[in-house]
């Protein structure tokens, strides 16, 4: 993936809040200072990129339920190789975790970013996910779920919080969803 393009892209995100501000700092300079900044052999961090996926009215966004980490999230993961950038990526990572194929991005600049820290599991240790998100709207409403899921659901904003308590995803919520 290409360095130049990524710091740009990063450079150019208007965060909201202070978590938002710092993890955008500290993603930028981690991306400066690692040249493996997509790989996740890199043991102290990668970037990763995740897709928030809206209906065409923004009343209601798509979570799943993640198998490995057992919590509601949006869809996302790792970065492949064949990637060109970290919006194909998130593309690519919706798509195969909802079974949607007609999403639209809502613009092709970054939505959000966060820090979340992995936990460690047999083969890795803890480290942390560096996720960059995309918002894409889809007129679909028939969700395919994957092998990676428990569950897979279109939310309205007032039922996120039934399933979640995670600030970056309530933060998304306020950021795209109409509220009812």
């Amino acid at each position: 993936m290409n360095t130049e393009h990524t710091l740009a892209l990063l450079q150019n995100y208007q965060p909201t809040g202070d978590k938002e501000k710092h993890d955008l700092a500290f993603i930028i300079d981690f991306v400066k200072r690692t040249d493996a900044f997509t790989s996740r052999h890199t043991p102290e961090a990668h970037l990763t990129a995740s897709a928030w996926v809206t209906n065409g009215d923004h009343t209601r966004a798509v979570l799943l339920h993640h198998k490995k980490l057992d919590i509601w999230v949006q869809p996302g993961g790792h970065i492949d190789d064949s990637d060109e950038s970290l919006q194909v990526a998130s593309l690519r990572e919706a798509e195969e975790e909802t079974g949607l194929s007609n999403l639209q991005p809502v613009s092709d600049g970054i939505f959000d970013v966060d820090i979340h820290e992995i936990p460690a599991r047999k083969s890795e240790p803890a480290h942390l996910h560096l996720d960059i998100r995309f918002w894409f709207e889809t007129p679909t409403d028939t969700l395919t779920l994957s092998d990676e899921s428990h569950d897979l659901a279109w939310f309205e904003a007032n039922k996120v919080a039934d399933v979640t308590t995670e600030e970056s995803i309530l933060r998304m919520v306020r950021k795209s969803l109409v509220q009812g």
